[in-house]
């Protein structure tokens, strides 16, 4: 099984990396990052890269497909190049799969049409444009589509999907080897649980924005 996870300039390291550690580590899976071209994608923060080691059209094929989000995500909203990538690619795949607005992407696609889905709090609102269904919900599953709320959430993605596909035990025991047992210092992860001022300065100061 190759699980490929797409990445692009200004993607978000956990929404990556997240299902990295848990999807990643299903029994004799190949996990690949792909990207447009070959070689290092540097994050949003700009402070890290991660190698891209196969191009997209080195990979037409995956088993389960990931896109990352990002504010790099903007942009790609028309490459064309990863959109029909996206297209093709899902016409085989088993899963697709996203973190963060990298439904909106999947939705650029044409992908997420009539179908539930979810994304960064700030930016859920935009799957209608696309002919999606938004939802608050962390992990939404729709068929072989699962979309995972905001960076973090790829984490919970990654570990539903895992137990869908090699069972219950074995997505426990990834649970545990990772220490998965969050524990946040402050009750503020989501705009319901945030102070309101807090919502309000990040709505004002989003980034998720379609062109």
């Amino acid at each position: 099984m190759q699980i490929a996870i797409v990445i692009f300039d200004r993607f978000t390291a956990l929404d990556a990396v997240g299902p990295y550690e848990t999807l990643g580590r299903l029994p004799d899976a190949e996990t690949v990052f792909v990207a447009e071209r070959r070689g290092p994608v540097r994050t949003d923060t700009g402070n890290l890269a991660i190698t891209a080691d196969k191009a997209l059209a080195e990979v037409p094929h995956p088993d389960i497909v990931v896109v990352a989000g990002g504010p790099g995500q903007t942009p790609q909203m028309e490459n064309e190049t990863l959109l029909d990538w996206l297209r093709t690619a899902d016409t085989t795949s088993t899963w697709t799969t996203s973190v963060c607005t990298g439904s909106l992407l999947l939705a650029a696609a044409g992908l997420l049409r009539g179908r539930r889905a979810t994304s960064h709090w700030l930016a859920l609102d935009h799957l209608e444009r696309f002919g999606a269904e938004p939802t608050g919900e962390r992990v939404v599953t729709d068929g072989k589509y699962v979309t995972a709320a905001g960076v973090s959430s790829g984490i919970d993605m990654g570990l539903t999907l895992l137990g869908r596909i090699a069972g219950d035990e074995h997505a426990q025991a990834v649970q545990l080897a990772v220490e998965y047992d969050p524990r946040p210092p402050y009750d503020a992860g989501s705009p319901q649980k945030a102070p309101a001022h807090l919502v309000e300065q990040l709505r004002a100061g989003s980034r998720f924005i379609l062109s």
